[in-house]
């Protein structure tokens, strides 16, 4: 769990206009960056913590687009699900009460990517959170136009 100093230090070195502010948006909850193995693919762990609603981190800050390794955790009583966002497909893990379960997501280009528990009315009460993959699109994907002037 980050301190609300990490916090605001996380955000300073990630935040402002036209950057990735996701975790200003989500104004509760922490934030943290996934791990880099040393052949470029990312780790993280996720966690519902006991009668919270809530997932920790989140948002998750991946540090550029490519293949992240999730443990998702449910330290809850309650059964809940994770719907996660992946290129071609996404990915559903069922989570007992007290239970983990693992996935493997692709994600190839920067941007807000959103996931929650589709059980129940777990998204409606807040079990919802969000990846940011920080970087730049590829050349191929940038618009062809003079640049812009910024704030």
């Amino acid at each position: 769990m980050t301190t609300a100093q990490e916090r605001a230090e996380l955000l300073a070195e990630i935040g402002g206009q036209n950057k990735a502010t996701m975790g200003a948006v989500l104004g509760t909850g922490s934030i943290a960056k996934a791990t880099e193995r040393a052949d470029g693919t990312m780790e993280a762990t996720i966690r519902i913590p006991e009668d919270a609603m809530a997932w920790e981190p989140a948002v998750l800050i991946m540090p550029h687009s490519g293949v992240i390794e999730l443990t998702i955790i449910n330290d809850d009583k309650n059964t809940h699900a994770c719907l996660l966002p992946s290129n071609g497909d996404k990915k559903f893990i069922g989570l007992l009460n007290h239970s983990k379960g693992r996935a493997t997501l692709e994600l190839d280009g920067p941007g807000y990517y959103w996931y929650g528990s589709p059980a129940g009315n777990d998204e409606g009460r807040g079990l919802t959170a969000a990846i940011v993959v920080t970087g730049e699109v590829p050349p191929e994907a940038k618009l062809d136009r003079p640049a812009q002037p910024r704030p």
